[in-house]
């Protein structure tokens, strides 16, 4: 066993005896030792389950022969921190913990592990810290909310941003809003929509590294304890066969994922996140793969933002299986290994669709022929742009611009009535670096939406947006607006266009001459985490992953 350099001989007693110290026998030690990792914080619903849920996985554990050792790492709430400097520490926390899980697996050498994850960025996070690891392990996903209920209708947080804008427009008053806002989140469990929460729930079931079944039972559902339970025997099973992450995680498995996001139009920030999860399994993927799969991937399910349903009765319709099993029949994905030891194919062969179910269409009558998002590029984003289709039929747009530096900024005039039906909304200043952290721009989508202009405005920002975000908007800029970007150049008034079909997002101008005497901002931190993370950061179009900084760029400042 790997802990056995930990745990075996004469030289280790100290560390036997610390082990002890905690409650562990002789007999616990002779046993694998396996990592459980939970996302728990109560600051939001996505985690406050996973503290007992994670009890129900150890068990499991146990009960299959292991010895389970429990540790916690951070989370960031994207829907409390949004609209706020706190949201710029979304993204970083993918990193931190991606890095803290690597260094306690690392410095206690589990011989497996098993992380639960409930909210955007701890799922992404959790599998790049196993693919960096390679140990026999796998991610559970603790579940979506149940919708809450508002004026007789299932409502998700996507209804509440929203009505900040209808409110704004004097189209909900305060008292509804308040109403709404009461009932919006009844309990434990992510985003009910197909926001990145469930996107990468699905994405990553595709992908092999978590159990078929186990991640679409919704977070209060009496089966989820039972799913955690099994979930621990899977990864003891893991350690006797050997199998770890980077057998799983292939090309063809992340183009398999892919074609997951496309057919549900999930979020794009699946794009930023796969990107992210193969360079730490070093595997080639390029925007170019993202654009080709959901180009010929057409949106089979009819889920919020854009659409009718939520997670919830996309797992009453058959769930995550019976959408693989459809892309598997269709050609659209390709058998792969999983984490049980079966194959996709396999995993799905039995799968029931629950009778008279709206959620998932055919294939030969999709919602869209199409996936819900494209990769663009031109003079506006020549390192490309991720342009979401999702909840709208425009695929050609050209209005003028209105440039905005921050989000703080675009979204008071919104509020204030100054933006108006065909304006080219752009925001920038917001990308990995320049934010730092490629804040999501719920607040503004969701504002423009509830006032009436998401059918008639198109935005464009180096930042990101929320799975909950619809409408014709392009976001993942590269290069960013603070590393000198075309994005930067934009003045008030510039006529932008969007063309899907022609894959280009392009601004009627010439930025060149603009370009002298520019300087970038000055960055918003010079100390601390997010210094750190803005010095060390990639584009979005490699993921925004931290890189090692190199001892000449170290000696360059």
């Amino acid at each position: 066993m790997r802990s056995d350099a930990i745990k075996k001989g004469p030289a280790r007693a100290a560390a036997r005896a610390m082990l002890k110290g905690t409650g562990l026998t002789g007999a616990d030690l002779e046993r694998p030792l396996v990592a459980v990792i939970s996302t728990f914080t109560d600051v939001m619903p996505c985690t406050m389950h996973l503290r007992e849920l994670t009890q129900e996985v150890k068990a499991g554990v146990r009960a299959a022969g292991g010895t389970p050792i429990e540790f916690n790492t951070i989370a960031v709430s994207d829907g409390i921190s949004m609209g706020t400097e706190g949201m710029r520490a979304s993204l970083v926390s993918r990193e931190v913990i991606a890095d803290s899980i690597e260094l306690v697996v690392l410095g206690h050498l589990f011989d497996g592990a098993i992380t639960l994850s409930g909210c955007d960025k701890t799922i992404p996070a959790s599998v790049m810290a196993l693919a960096r690891l390679d140990v026999p392990s796998l991610m559970l996903y603790g579940g979506p909310i149940m919708p809450g209920r508002f004026h007789d209708r299932d409502v998700t947080i996507q209804d509440v941003f929203e009505a900040v804008g209808a409110c704004a427009a004097g189209k909900m008053s305060e008292a509804e809003l308040c109403e709404l806002e009461d009932r919006a989140c009844p309990g434990a469990g992510a985003c009910g929509g197909q926001f990145t929460a469930n996107t990468m729930s699905v994405a990553m079931t595709a992908l092999g590294i978590s159990p078929m079944g186990a991640n679409d039972v919704p977070a209060t559902d009496p089966r989820k304890a039972e799913v955690a339970r099994r979930t621990g025997a899977q990864v003891m099973d893991l350690i006797r066969r050997n199998v770890t992450p980077r057998q799983l995680l292939s090309k063809a498995a992340f183009e398999n994922a892919i074609a997951t996001v496309a057919a549900t139009a999930g979020s794009t920030n699946a794009v930023l996140h796969l990107l992210a999860i193969a360079q730490e399994a070093e595997v080639p993927l390029a925007l170019e793969d993202f654009d080709r799969i959901a180009a010929r991937t057409p949106v089979l399910a009819d889920l919020k933002p854009g659409g009718r349903f939520t997670a919830v009765d996309m797992y009453a319709a058959g769930g995550i299986a019976l959408l693989i099993r459809r892309l598997l029949d269709a050609g659209l994905m390709t058998d792969g290994p999983t984490v049980t030891g079966k194959t996709l194919r396999e995993e799905t062969a039995g799968v029931a669709e629950a009778g008279k179910q709206r959620v998932f269409l055919p294939v030969a009558t999709p919602l869209k022929p199409r996936g819900g998002f494209a990769i663009l590029r031109g003079s506006l984003a020549p390192g490309g742009c991720v342009v979401k289709l999702a909840g709208h039929d425009r695929n050609e747009h050209t209005g003028p611009a209105r440039v905005f530096d921050s989000e703080e900024a675009a979204f008071a005039a919104v509020q204030a009535g100054a933006i108006q039906p065909g304006d080219v909304v752009v925001i920038r200043y917001e990308g990995p670096a320049g934010g730092p952290g490629m804040r999501e721009m719920l607040g503004v989508t969701a504002a423009l939406v509830g006032q009436g202009l998401g059918g008639s405005v198109a935005l464009v920002t180096d930042g990101r947006f929320s799975g909950a975000t619809h409408g014709l908007m392009a976001g993942h800029v590269v290069p960013e607006a603070s590393l000198g970007g075309p994005i930067a150049f934009v003045r008030e008034g510039d006529p932008i266009t969007f063309d899907v079909a022609g894959r280009c997002l392009n601004v009627d101008a010439d930025l060149s001459t603009r370009r002298a005497g520019w300087q970038a901002p000055p960055p918003r931190h010079r100390t601390g985490v997010m210094a750190k993370y803005a010095a060390s950061v990639s584009s979005a179009s490699e993921g925004a992953v931290t890189r090692p900084v190199s001892r000449k760029e170290q000696d360059h400042g």
